[in-house]
């Protein structure tokens, strides 16, 4: 009898690692940006994205998604910072949201990922992408006010995502500026099915030919003065000068800390923010993903859990499961969780061996990356697309879109939820029976068959129709596939049966006796011994 095995890690190499280069070109400015956004120092970014990669890489369930820090705690960690008394304090909040998570995850509390609509996971990559487009586009044009990974409509340089916009075409550096387009001309060029077909194509992505191009340019530029690109338009990662250097960017956590009651409700927030974070980004890299595999949820929560737990021990910011990586990832031919955990093996093997070098990279190099990312995950056709499966499927689509780009990722959430779940509540009023006519002599035949549930939300509907039945009618009401009638139905039936009599209309109630003892559809759970 013959057995089905899993692909091994490394059954993938060739598509894994080339993703996992671009993974960790677009990972390293985002890491830093959001540590610096945040208020910690720049090396807990990079901590934090080394963990993501390779400790809650190697321990979740999710193929292609990439976790690492998130824009959407900034503000949190950044308040929790500045308002308790230390740095090393602030570390224990970040273990006990380890803690939390990881009860989430025991607990089974991952479930609640799958209740988020499709239309609305839809309309938050399709944000998502459009929001990389405009945030990307100052840094193509070499206008860095902003910093790296900042998602948020109102800006921690004082502007908007609009306003920025404007400022940008003030402030245009122009060897910037040439490197971002030579930069898309090779991407596009790379993407074409000319170049596709070629072997070498394969192995060397892109986005890694893109990198050494911008570096070569940025050296030349050095011998033109108007083109030259300052300090303040690279990669800079602090540059060690000696071993005990390097480790003293390491922070321990200072557990007195334990003695303060706020470190607890930040761990709470930062549990329950970086938990739903994770949840709508597994979510969305299902989505995305060509073999549509779905990950399991709760070892997702306990995966983030243990790695929040580690980055707290040595100086990180948290961690979650962030779509802009993961979407990268997925664009550039990833196929298993090897290219996630080789991402943060390049984070860390590259602030060790090669922190100069990185410091040459052009961030407008980098913005062409994500530009074309963002463009792939937006494209006009997904609209097209979305609009042509009815406004039920695409208004929560499209708020979700705008109040993202307006707001920030959870407001977005919410609203697009919001939307979605006034959608349902619409058509469950609208739709709890169906009606059926016959014929019998001197009498309207009519036979209402109830739905499988009948809740008080259907009170308006049933009691329309009973109130608009002509006299001398003869009704069946069926409720033989009813296995739940809220009590505020019962009632409705029960008055309208008294007031029958007097507008000489008889009905006739079937299966009414055992409605909610009726045993319902029996349910199976397959439990997976690795979540």
């Amino acid at each position: 009898m013959s057995t089905i095995s899993k692909p091994g890690l490394f059954s993938n190499l060739k598509s894994d690692i080339p993703a996992s280069i671009v993974v960790f070109l677009v990972a390293m400015p985002l890491c830093l940006g959001i540590a610096l956004a945040s208020g910690a120092p720049l090396y807990a970014g990079i901590i934090s994205g080394i963990i993501g990669g390779i400790v809650v890489g190697s321990l979740s369930g999710s193929s292609l998604g990439v976790s690492g820090p998130a824009a959407g705690l900034a503000v949190i960690v950044l308040s929790a910072i500045n308002d308790l008394p230390s740095y090393e304090i602030f570390l224990v909040s970040v273990i006990l949201a380890g803690i939390i998570q990881l009860i989430m995850g025991y607990i089974r509390a991952g479930i609640i990922g799958y209740y988020f609509p499709s239309s609305v996971i839809h309309g938050m990559l399709t944000g998502i992408g459009i929001l990389i487009f405009l945030k990307q586009l100052p840094h193509a044009f070499g206008y860095d006010s902003d910093l790296e990974g900042d998602l948020e409509f109102f800006q921690t340089d004082g502007h908007n995502t609009f306003t920025e916009l404007y400022y940008m075409l003030e402030n245009v550096t122009p060897g910037a500026a040439i490197i971002t387009a030579i930069s898309l001309a090779i991407l596009i060029i790379w993407d074409t099915k000319f170049m596709k077909g070629l072997s070498f194509t394969k192995i060397i992505p892109g986005p890694l030919v893109v990198v050494a191009t911008g570096i070569m340019l940025n050296m030349y530029f050095h011998s033109i003065p108007f083109l030259v690109i300052s300090s303040e338009h690279l990669v800079s990662i602090p540059v060690p000068t000696s071993v005990d250097d390097f480790l003293s960017n390491f922070k321990f956590p200072d557990f007195s800390g334990l003695g303060i009651t706020q470190v607890y409700g930040t761990a709470i927030v930062i549990a329950m923010v970086a938990s739903l974070e994770t949840l709508l980004s597994l979510e969305a890299a299902d989505k995305l993903d060509p073999k549509k595999r779905i990950s399991p949820t709760n070892r997702e929560l306990k995966a983030q859990g243990i790695g929040n737990i580690v980055a707290g021990f040595i100086g990180g910011i948290p961690v979650t499961q962030v779509i802009v990586r993961s979407s990268a990832n997925i664009q550039t031919g990833g196929k298993s969780k090897l290219s996630t955990i080789m991402h943060g093996v390049w984070l860390l093997l590259s602030i060790i061996l090669i922190p100069n070098l990185l410091n040459q990279i052009p961030l407008a190099t980098l913005a062409a990356v994500l530009l074309l990312v963002g463009y792939k995950l937006a494209r006009p056709s997904l609209f097209k697309k979305i609009y042509s499966q009815g406004m039920e499927q695409f208004l929560p689509f499209i708020i979700t879109i705008i109040a993202m780009v307006l707001s920030d990722l959870l407001i977005g959430i919410g609203l697009g939820m919001f939307v979605a779940v006034f959608i349902i509540l619409k058509n469950n009023m609208r739709v709890p029976f169906t009606i059926m006519k016959g014929n019998l002599k001197d009498r309207h035949n009519l036979k209402m068959i109830l739905s499988e549930d009948v809740t008080f939300l259907n009170k308006a509907a049933i009691q329309n129709v009973l109130a608009n039945l002509p006299n001398d009618t003869h009704i069946i009401i069926d409720g033989t596939k009813t296995h739940f009638m809220h009590h505020d139905v019962k009632e409705i039936f029960e008055d309208f049966e008294t007031n029958a009599s007097s507008r000489n209309i008889i009905i006739e109630q079937i299966g009414f006796d055992d409605i909610n003892a009726k045993e319902t559809p029996s349910h199976f759970e397959l439990k997976d011994e690795n979540e």
